[in-house]
């Protein structure tokens, strides 16, 4: 369900029932790409073969799955038609266009072809934990979160948020997971990336190698500075923690066997997000323990 995770906390009052929820969203609902319009984003129904609710409250939270819809078309397709517009146009006026001229070719052509691309959508899922006050974002990009918290603005009066933050750097924590001198949950995995705090370009990288060789801790000992590190939490996840919190190559250990054989959709996703939201909860709970609470 989750692939990444970028983590904010919320300092506004939040709907207090599902259903009160789904019924702001609704005020941001998806709406498909109109002939010129370029890009569309809405909320969508978590499972639309069930209910038309924009939002799912499962053990304490709130799960939200925003949906954008864009037209494709290349850059290079637009400069194909301009080209043979310029052309009838030294043709008819025997001269070529002034770049004015031009610029009013370039946005008739653009205007024609949009009708005409194709469309294509991506989602992104999102959730709430309600005690914690703490907003999850699946994106990779900063981007695309941005995209989703305009939406929650334009959906719940007076949001307002601000990036999850510590009261001690994030890679002190890295550096003692990757000595193994922390609590037993944390478990060193097998990839890291390292920079050196004196030149930004100088980066490396270890994908599936074996973290406790000496060759590659000789690299921290001597002045690198850790900035990525899979680890495995509490035998239940794996992922890989950057030096700003952020989550990426989530994954849930044995999740099938976890929730079983349910043909069942959606009792198969509220399975599957009782298991993350607790898992978070749980995960984030202990790094704040350890880095001296939120900031």
């Amino acid at each position: 369900m989750f692939r990444n995770l970028r983590y904010y906390r919320l300092d506004c009052a939040w709907p207090a029932s599902e259903k009160k929820l789904s019924e702001n969203l609704e005020q941001a609902a998806f709406e498909p790409c109109g002939p010129l319009t370029e890009r569309s984003s809405g909320w969508e129904p978590i499972d639309p073969d069930t209910s038309a609710m924009l939002a799912r409250r499962v053990s304490g939270a709130d799960l939200v799955r925003l949906r954008s819809q864009s037209r494709v078309l290349p850059p290079a397709v637009i400069k194909e038609e301009l080209e043979a517009r310029i052309e009838q146009f030294r043709q008819r006026m025997q001269e070529a266009p002034n770049p004015r001229e031009k610029r009013r070719l370039k946005a008739e052509a653009r205007d024609e072809l949009l009708p005409k691309a194709l469309l294509k959508s991506d989602r992104i899922w999102g959730y709430i934990d309600l005690k914690e006050k703490v907003l999850g974002i699946d994106a990779a990009q900063d981007a695309a979160a941005e995209r989703f918290i305009r939406r929650l603005q334009a959906s719940i009066d007076g949001f307002n948020f601000a990036p999850l933050r510590y009261g001690k750097p994030v890679d002190e924590l890295l550096t003692r997971i990757f000595f193994e001198d922390a609590p037993s949950q944390f478990v060193l995995g097998r990839e890291c990336r390292m920079k050196d705090p004196g030149d930004s370009a100088s980066v490396v990288r270890w994908s599936d190698f074996d973290l406790s060789d000496q060759a590659i801790r000789a690299h921290i000992t001597n002045g690198m500075q850790l900035t990525h590190l899979a680890i495995e939490y509490d035998n239940v996840m794996s992922c890989v923690l950057d030096e700003n919190g952020l989550i990426s190559k989530l994954r849930f250990l044995g999740m099938d066997d976890a929730i079983g054989d349910n043909n069942n959709p959606l009792a198969r996703l509220d399975a599957e997000f009782v298991l993350l939201a607790g898992t978070l909860r749980n995960f984030l709970g202990d790094l704040r323990k350890m880095l001296g609470g939120f900031a």
